[in-house]
């Protein structure tokens, strides 16, 4: 029976690396897996899911009023998926989560989504908010703070190098913008301690 699972964590945790490396796994058993990138996330290049370590694969990039469920219908129709995997998924919409939801219980495939829970005020986005309401499996993925402690929330720094406090929720950025911190640590740096 196929579900939907959503694998979270703060930046730089390895959640690309680990989409590619379960894609893979399925491809090398000669079945097909289908691969949705946020289409604002260019950072390995367009339609590109890329992971720190170098590893990168083509996807179908997605905005927020793309119709998931459709695509993934009119691919399955054309070939069988194996899989379905999504990465950048905060960034989807909570249509977006439904009609993944809608093809794990209509289309019998299982679909992978990772991304971050939190954004860098601590607030959730609303993909990750509907996958953490639906999916059928959570799981975190962890990455460590400075100080060695788990870290769960992300911090958005600004050209000057410090914390910043407030701006859009959404800037697609990679180490030069972002820095992982446990909550004590993240309280310290938003001035919350």
């Amino acid at each position: 029976m196929a579900k939907l699972y959503f694998s979270y964590s703060a930046m730089n945790a390895g959640k690309s690396t680990l989409l590619l490396q379960a894609s893979y796994n399925y491809r090398e058993r000669g079945m097909r897996t289908l691969l949705f990138i946020a289409a604002l996330d260019e950072r390995a290049g367009k339609g590109k899911i890329g992971s720190r370590i170098g590893l990168e694969c083509e996807a179908i990039p997605f905005g927020r009023d793309d119709d998931l469920f459709a695509t993934i219908k009119r691919e399955q129709d054309r070939e069988a998926i194996a899989c379905v995997f999504v990465d950048e998924a905060q960034f989807m919409s909570e249509d977006q989560v439904w009609q993944l939801a809608r093809a794990v219980d209509e289309l019998d495939v299982p679909v992978m989504a990772y991304g971050l829970r939190t954004d860098f005020r601590g607030e959730l986005f609303p993909g990750s908010r509907a996958l953490l309401a639906i999916a059928d499996s959570l799981r975190e993925i962890r990455t460590i703070c400075e100080c060695g402690r788990k870290a769960t929330m992300v911090v958005r720094l600004g050209p000057d190098g410090k914390p910043l406090q407030d701006g859009a929720q959404i800037v697609v950025g990679g180490n030069e913008t972002y820095v992982s911190l446990c909550r004590r640590h993240w309280k310290e740096a938003m001035g919350k301690a």
